[in-house]
């Protein structure tokens, strides 16, 4: 972030941005916008004060003369991206020293133990609040505190100075959310949207990393068991808070399986890393994605994933009308699993018309080196015209995405108040989620296999759903004469009572 109070100049104005926001508001629509809290870039004006050896803003970086703190900083600090911004410590010839960068040589750590650094991010969430944002996207929240000897990721300070603004905001500007990109383990995740003495406190959405990367687990493994496991390990959120539930976003995707969850299912939570990285890059024996290995550390074996939805589905390397099907419904089933977990659900685009991996994605200058800029495609409008024909990909997924969105804007069971359960499994091939509504219960069923599947028919009897209407179709659901209901391949149930 060069600036947070200027807009690029060939974007328009600040003042655009006013406007754009009052013309957003007045058509229900809510301004959401980047606040980098980690860094600023090498060219903001702290910066270069810093590097005019100004001490005041010197002392809003973390800068060594030499190289003994830095490394023993590093002896416990992971990469973030060791192809292409190895270490996380760079030299200035003009500080004379070493500044702390965790994520590229241009983009410096501040540093929130100086309480002038917290006064200016309160002055510049004022600011805004006042241009007319709406939510704050809390980007790299997770980073922001630096303590010696662990990673310097998720440190119980993060929370504290997320509730302290929240506090400024709520004084100040109440309608304005805080949204923490928090990409973290599932174990740290539920705290930035505040648990025990934050508790409802900090964040108020959050993403739910963990559910996107179990929803590409179940789909390669073709098994519930692991995921209905670390789902039910995340403590309940405050209810005044929410999730963003995705399939996928801008970045990678990195495995976040929780080893004791996967040792309590029987799994090696490394290794099962290391099949999901083989499964999604296409490596893995009969995997029909193409996903693209993202940052690869030889050191730790982790590997992330790069990929459009529909790639890492398999749409890309589909040759048959069968391998399209089984495509088409494992992105159907994704999305409705979103769009029924509870929260805000969002779409990245292009995922809404299954546009596959962009094969020209080097191509453009300053892109090579980055293979996330696969999923992340200029729009194709030729694609885009198909998104009403039937008889195509693009077509059936847009046409699955809408259908999920009305029926989900007619379900109150779905408000974000209402927690998502996940009940004792019965087949290892379908995740049962269960939504306990004033209402009534709203149980959804996911096959998250390319083979029919049973759900018992005395499950639906404890919740008294015989008989139930199935949201998705407006079928009435009765177990057939084996006593079961069964869900056809990566088949989607969202059954309630009501008539």
């Amino acid at each position: 972030m060069a600036d947070y109070r200027a807009v690029r100049a060939d974007l328009g104005t600040f003042d655009d941005l006013r406007h754009l926001a009052a013309t957003l508001r007045r058509n229900g629509i809510s301004l959401v916008m980047d606040l980098v809290l980690n860094h600023v870039a090498a060219e903001h004006a702290w910066a270069q004060a810093a590097r005019d050896g100004d001490q005041h803003y010197r002392d809003y970086f973390y800068i060594f003369g030499d190289r003994s703190e830095p490394d023993r900083y590093e002896a416990t600090l992971p990469e973030v991206f060791p192809d292409f911004a190895p270490g996380s410590f760079s030299h200035s010839p003009e500080l004379n020293g070493w500044v702390w960068t965790t994520f590229n040589t241009w983009q410096w750590d501040t540093n929130w133990s100086n309480p002038d650094v917290f006064a200016e991010y309160a002055d510049i969430i004022l600011f805004l609040a006042n241009a007319g944002v709406q939510v704050l996207r809390l980007d790299a929240i997770a980073f922001v505190w630096k303590r010696m000897g662990t990673n310097c990721q998720n440190q119980p300070e993060v929370h504290a100075i997320t509730q302290a603004l929240r506090a400024v905001a709520r004084i100040a500007c109440p309608a304005v959310l805080f949204k923490a990109e928090a990409i973290v383990a599932p174990q740290d995740l539920v705290h930035y949207l505040g648990q025990g003495t934050h508790h409802g406190k900090v964040s108020d959405i959050a993403y739910h990393n963990s559910l996107m990367v179990q929803i590409w687990s179940m789909l390669a493994t073709r098994d519930v068991t692991l995921t209905a496991h670390a789902l039910r390990s995340i403590p309940p959120v405050p209810s005044s808070t929410t999730w963003v539930t995705y399939i996928r976003c801008h970045d990678d995707i990195g495995w976040a399986i929780d080893s004791e969850d996967a040792a309590a299912v029987g799994l090696n939570g490394h290794w099962h890393q290391s099949f999901l990285s083989d499964y999604y890059s296409g490596i893995f024996p009969g995997s029909p994605a193409r996903g693209l290995v993202f940052q690869a550390n030889p050191e730790t074996g982790d590997r992330r994933i790069s990929g459009s939805a529909a790639s890492l589905a398999g749409l890309e390397t589909a040759a048959s009308a069968q391998d399209v099907d089984r495509a088409v419904g494992r992105l159907f089933l994704g999305h409705a699993l979103i769009m029924g977990w509870g929260g805000i659900p969002v779409i990245w685009m292009g995922d809404e018309l299954a546009t596959v991996n962009d094969p020209h994605w080097a191509e453009e200058p300053g892109h090579a080196g980055d293979n996330r800029w696969a999923h992340r495609p200029r729009m194709d409008w030729q694609v885009a015209e198909q998104r009403h024909d039937l008889g195509t990909a693009a077509g059936r997924v847009f046409a699955g995405l809408r259908h999920l969105i009305t029926v989900r804007s007619s379900l109150p069971h779905l408000e974000a108040s209402v927690a998502a359960e996940v009940p004792e499994v019965a087949d290892p091939g379908i995740l049962p989620v269960l939504r306990r509504h004033p209402l009534g219960p709203l149980l959804e069923l996911f096959n998250v296999t390319e083979a029919w599947r049973p759900f018992p028919g005395w499950r639906l009897a404890e919740l008294g759903l015989i008989g139930g209407v199935d949201a998705l179709t407006g079928d009435r659901i009765y177990p057939g004469g084996d006593g079961n209901i069964w869900l056809h391949p990566y088949g989607v149930r969202w059954i309630t009572g009501r008539s």
